[in-house]
């Protein structure tokens, strides 16, 4: 669905973020992006997303570019409005009919498990479920690709947890692309299908892993056998 070709980034102030970047994410598929802090992963997102421009190199998509849906480290939610307006603002961005953009943003809502909290504002809601409504910003646009810049890192293991399954769930039921920006091994091990490995700064992809089938569980053997091979492989990549 989405190819990057040799993608460079420096920024203004002399940081070279990214250097001759190149991976490819087929339709369908689950990927991780995984590295250290500063290694270039939020920057490349931000590429992929068309939210950067590269100083080098290409961004190609397949059939052209498909709708995407962006979820943030931050929830980056209004907090003059409320959780319903603030999961129809792609919607409202696009002059959709607002009967049709308010059933759409509940139905989205619902998804995430947040049926009943259409009314209830920011400062009402927990972490996680700050996250929830900024997902279902992302999905209420109905995207063919999913852009997350390590959304749960902020949040305690068993929200995290939480979230990681339902979105998960929501992969699988619309037949999503997603790319995941993360620097946890554990979580990566779980969710992705391949895993990207980026050097240290300036960022390049070092390793790409193919994970085993069979990790229905964390703790299931395949998950355990995941999580040595790309810990193996980031330790290699740091001590390179």
């Amino acid at each position: 669905m989405i190819a990057l070709s040799g993608v460079s980034k420096r920024f203004s102030n002399g940081t070279q973020a990214l250097s001759d970047v190149s991976f490819q994410i087929g339709e369908g598929e689950f990927v991780c992006l995984l590295g250290p802090s500063g290694c270039g992963k939020s920057t490349a997102l931000r590429i992929a997303a068309g939210l950067l421009a590269p100083d080098s190199g290409t961004i190609a998509f397949t059939g052209g570019k498909p709708e995407i849906g962006f979820v943030f480290q931050e929830p980056t939610l209004m907090p003059w409005a409320d959780t319903l307006a603030n999961a129809r603002l792609p919607l409202d961005l696009k002059r959709m009919p607002r009967g049709d953009a308010d059933d759409r943003a509940t139905r989205a809502l619902a998804r995430v498990g947040l049926a009943g909290f259409e009314r209830a504002y920011p400062r009402e809601l927990s972490g996680g479920m700050k996250m929830r409504v900024s997902l279902a910003r992302a999905l209420v646009a109905q995207p063919k690709l999913l852009l997350l810049d390590e959304p749960f890192a902020a949040l305690d293991e068993i929200t995290r947890n939480g979230l990681g399954d339902d979105l998960l769930k929501l992969w699988r039921e619309d037949g999503l692309t997603v790319l995941f920006v993360t620097h946890s091994v554990g979580e990566s091990s779980y969710l992705a299908g391949r895993v990207l490995v980026m050097t240290p700064r300036p960022g390049r992809i070092a390793a790409n892993l193919v994970l085993p089938a069979g990790r229905d569980t964390r703790l299931a053997p395949p998950s355990i056998e995941a999580q040595r091979s790309i810990s193996t492989a980031l330790n290699e990549t740091m001590a390179a």
